[in-house]
C-alpha cells in the first residue's frame, strides 16, 4: 500500500492510495463517496488487497469529501488547504476524476473506472461527458446513491435559507444546522447537493442515456440509500443506459450500503470482473 498523491487542474492535491500489484498493466480506480473513507469503508481494504494479490492494480481515489475534512496542499499556490465534505464542489468532479486518470494513463493499459455510493454518481457523470474507451475500457458503479432519498429530510425552509445565503454572496458561510441531517458544510456545498447536478440515478436520466461505456452495477439487497428497493432501483438505472444488455447487473445478498458481512464478496466479484474484461 502506497500513497499515491495527484493534482487537479485547481491545483488541489487529492490522497489516494495505491495497492501495487507486480508488473500490472490493469489498474481499478475507485471514486469515493460523501465519507467514503477506509474508516467507514472497510471493504475498500478487501479489494485493494485481493486486486494487487491477483496482479491488477487497486487505487483508492480519495476526492474532495471522502472524510468531513483533509489537510492539503496546493501545487499552484503552495499553500496549504482544508477539503472535506463541508466544503466540495460538484463542479470539480470531472477534474478530481481526470487526476487519477492522467497517473493512470502513464502507466497502465487497462483502465477500469469504478465508484461507490456518491462516487458512483460522479462516476456516470463523468463517462455522460468522456466517451473515450482507451482511457476508460469499462465501469463497475458500486451502491449508486438516490439523491432525492437522501435529501428527502431537507426542509423547504432549509431549502430556501441556504438558497438566500447563495444568492447573496454568502455561500461560504456554513450552514447553522446539519444538511440532510448530519453533513456539515457551506451553503454552497449544499446548494451543489439540491441542484440536480448528481441526481443521475433517480432522478434526471438524461446523463446515463448518453453513456456509451459498458461495465457492471452491484448493490447489496439490503441498502438503505435507494428508498426501499435496491433491486429495482439498479435495474431502473441500467434501463436508461444504451449499454444496457451488455451490462452485468449484480445483486449481493443480505448486506447493505458499505458491503457489511460482505467484503469479501464484493472484492472477488471485481477481481472476476477486472479477469474478465481484459484477459484478451
Amino acid at each position: 500500500m502506497e500513497n499515491l498523491d495527484v493534482a487537479t487542474r485547481r491545483g488541489t492535491v487529492l490522497n489516494g492510495v495505491l495497492f501495487p500489484a507486480k508488473k500490472s498493466d490493469t489498474v481499478v480506480i475507485a471514486i469515493t463517496g460523501i465519507h467514503g473513507n477506509f474508516y467507514s469503508n472497510p471493504f475498500y481494504y478487501n479489494i485493494g488487497d485481493t486486486l494487487s494479490a491477483n496482479g491488477i492494480d487497486f487505487i483508492y481515489a480519495q476526492t474532495n469529501d471522502a472524510l468531513g475534512e483533509i489537510e492539503t496542499y496546493n501545487v499552484k499556490t503552495s499553500q496549504k488547504e482544508l477539503i472535506g465534505s463541508w466544503n466540495e464542489r460538484f463542479s470539480y468532479t470531472e477534474e478530481d476524476i481526470d487526476a487519477y486518470l492522467d497517473y493512470a494513463a502513464k502507466n497502465y493499459r487497462h483502465v477500469i473506472l469504478a465508484g461507490h455510493s456518491l462516487g458512483a454518481n460522479k462516476v456516470i457523470y463523468y463517462l455522460s461527458k468522456h466517451h473515450d474507451k482507451k482511457r476508460v475500457e469499462k465501469f463497475i458503479l458500486m451502491s449508486p446513491a438516490n439523491l432525492a432519498h437522501m435529501m428527502s429530510n431537507v426542509s423547504d425552509g432549509e431549502k430556501d435559507f441556504i438558497e438566500k445565503l447563495v444568492r447573496y454572496g454568502q455561500g461560504e458561510k456554513i450552514l447553522p444546522f446539519y444538511f440532510m441531517g448530519w453533513v456539515v458544510c457551506t451553503a454552497n456545498t449544499a446548494h451543489d447537493w439540491l441542484s440536480g447536478i448528481l441526481d443521475n440515478a433517480s432522478g434526471n436520466f438524461s446523463q446515463l442515456e448518453q453513456i456509451n461505456h459498458s461495465g457492471a452495477l452491484i448493490i447489496g439487497t439490503y441498502d438503505n440509500f435507494t428508498d426501499g428497493d435496491p433491486v429495482g432501483f439498479l435495474k431502473n438505472i441500467n434501463s436508461h443506459m444504451p449499454t444496457a444488455k451488455d451490462n452485468k447487473l449484480i445483486f449481493i445478498e443480505r448486506t447493505g450500503h458499505t458491503y457489511q458481512q460482505k467484503q469479501k464478496d464484493i472484492a472477488e466479484i471485481i477481481l472476476k470482473l477486472a479477469v474478465d474484461w481484459t484477459k484478451h
